[in-house]
């Protein structure tokens, strides 16, 4: 028998099943419903989180990112030079999902006040998308391992982050000067004792200058800079709420 068709023989399919199989590419199949439990997974999460990426939107990523590598991978097997190289590019595609999904993640971080939200679901939006990528390349447990530490950081370190939250505090505070006294002046008392600006406004008076502020750190340190400025001989009085 020729070589040719001795290969052919070898790699066709020798059970109804298994040509059925190959048919209807249920190894494929297999791959994207992985990919859909995985991504699931990690979107349970989200959606019980109330997070604006949630179960359906980071199963679809994670499907299509599986799907995406393993087009790629496909694409690429469409023919060799006669030096045997391929002519296609098992990363072409895939890499794209790389830059792409951060279109989608930026869709997920919002302005609020001059706070930035949303960056954890970005994050999330992103690293489901690898997790897809490793299933549709056949990396299984690259991609279990990977969505297993994604949901024990997501799950089991919101304690802690809920711990250092109540150490640092939000505090308005109501800060009256001597008129001509600038911000910046104030700000350095401030930032002295580690306490941050998150916001500030000013409006002017006739006797006085006010500062609205939003001061953000420890109890401690916020209690030691209200004292600062209480003895400062600039200030008239300051209120914190």
């Amino acid at each position: 028998m020729r070589p040719e068709l001795a290969a052919l023989v070898v790699q066709t399919p020798s059970t109804p099943f298994a040509m059925l199989a190959s048919v209807l590419r249920l190894t494929v199949l297999v791959k994207l419903l992985l990919a859909a439990l995985l991504g699931g997974a990690v979107g349970i999460e989200r959606e019980l989180s109330n997070k604006p990426a949630g179960l359906r939107t980071n199963i679809l990523i994670c499907v299509g990112a599986a799907l995406f590598t393993q087009l790629s991978i496909d694409i690429a097997q469409i023919g060799f030079t006669p030096d045997g190289r391929p002519y296609g590019d098992t990363t072409r595609i895939a890499a794209q999902i790389v830059s792409g999904i951060g279109f989608l993640g930026a869709g997920a971080i919002l302005h609020a006040e001059g706070a930035i939200v949303g960056l954890t679901s970005a994050a999330t939006v992103w690293v489901v998308a690898a997790i897809g990528a490793a299933v549709g390349a056949g990396a299984y447990v690259d991609a279990l391992g990977g969505t297993a530490l994604i949901v024990l950081v997501l799950v089991g370190l919101r304690p802690l982050e809920q711990r250092l939250m109540r150490m640092r505090r939000r505090v308005r505070a109501t800060l009256r000067v001597l008129p001509g006294v600038t911000f910046g002046e104030m700000e350095k008392l401030i930032q002295v004792e580690g306490i941050h600006v998150f916001s500030h406004r000013t409006f002017e008076h006739e006797q006085d200058r006010t500062f609205e502020l939003m001061l953000v750190g420890a109890t401690k340190q916020l209690d030691a800079v209200v004292d600062v400025l209480r003895r400062d001989k600039n200030v008239i009085s300051i209120v914190t709420e």
